[in-house]
């Protein structure tokens, strides 16, 4: 996530904080903890859309990662998202086996319904 803030200049991206105090109030209609098994994305028009479409979404607004589209292929969606599934699943095990921290600190991860300032 901090790599895509980097890249955000244009500011097309809100980053959220699934664990910060207010999240619920400002939005109830987001259960966190399934924002937390699966990334959560919302338009500037409300819609919601979730997992690697919110990755994809996301890289293209800042103009970075364009081939995360091929991902989005019919043929090929459908792989992606068993694997985004199960990496989502074990990401916390996946961080420890590379890096040596399970755990999400404030300088290290961000958790994340993404929002397009634009509709």
């Amino acid at each position: 996530m901090k790599q895509l803030s980097e890249f955000d200049a244009a500011g097309r991206l809100i980053l959220e904080d699934i664990n910060a105090q207010d999240f619920q109030q400002r939005f109830p209609h987001i259960d966190p903890k399934a924002a937390d098994r699966i990334l959560h994305g919302q338009y500037g028009s409300g819609e919601l859309i979730y997992g690697l479409d919110v990755t994809q979404q996301a890289w293209a607004l800042v103009g970075r990662h364009r081939w995360l589209k091929l991902l989005r292929l019919p043929l090929i969606r459908w792989f992606a998202d068993l694997g985004y599934l199960l990496f989502a699943r074990y990401r916390s095990q996946i961080s420890y086996l590379l890096t040596g921290s399970s755990q999400c600190d404030e300088n290290a991860c961000y958790q994340i319904p993404s929002r397009s300032k634009r509709s």
